[in-house]
């Protein structure tokens, strides 16, 4: 796949998955044995894995917005700068809910492999999102 079309292959898992929170889209874009080289605390392996992750992030999150304001790809490798925006209305990492609005920058290094989405390592602003969440 060209450097292009595994972009698009990572765009349409925020656009579908994070931000219209159709986690069944993730049967098709996300590889079964996917690998979350940074994972959250508790989040198991492959696609499931990555699921729940999903899930308590939505749970978390409900209005999450994920926006790419800048991105490159070479190869399979895939960078994206992004920003997460949301309110916290359901626990976050055995935190209750806060009501409070987030917006926090992150950076994602996404590798996609035969036109799935297979390999993650997110670096996101945890102390800001920390900050926020108790402010």
């Amino acid at each position: 796949m060209s450097s292009l079309e595994n972009k698009q292959v990572i765009n349409r898992f925020m656009d579908e998955v994070l931000n219209a929170k159709n986690l069944d889209a993730m049967e098709e874009i996300v590889a079964e044995d996917f690998i979350e080289r940074i994972p959250f605390p508790g989040q198991g392996p492959g696609r499931a894995g990555l699921r729940d992750a999903v899930t308590g992030l939505v749970s978390a999150f409900p209005d999450m917005n994920w926006t790419v304001d800048e991105q490159v790809a070479e190869g399979d490798t895939v960078v994206t700068r992004f920003t997460l925006t949301g309110t916290n209305s359901g626990d976050f990492m055995g935190m209750p809910a806060t009501g409070k609005a987030i917006n926090v920058w992150g950076v994602v290094i996404d590798v996609v492999r035969e036109g799935l989405f297979a390999e993650s390592r997110m670096l996101l602003d945890m102390p800001a999102l920390m900050g926020q969440l108790s402010a």
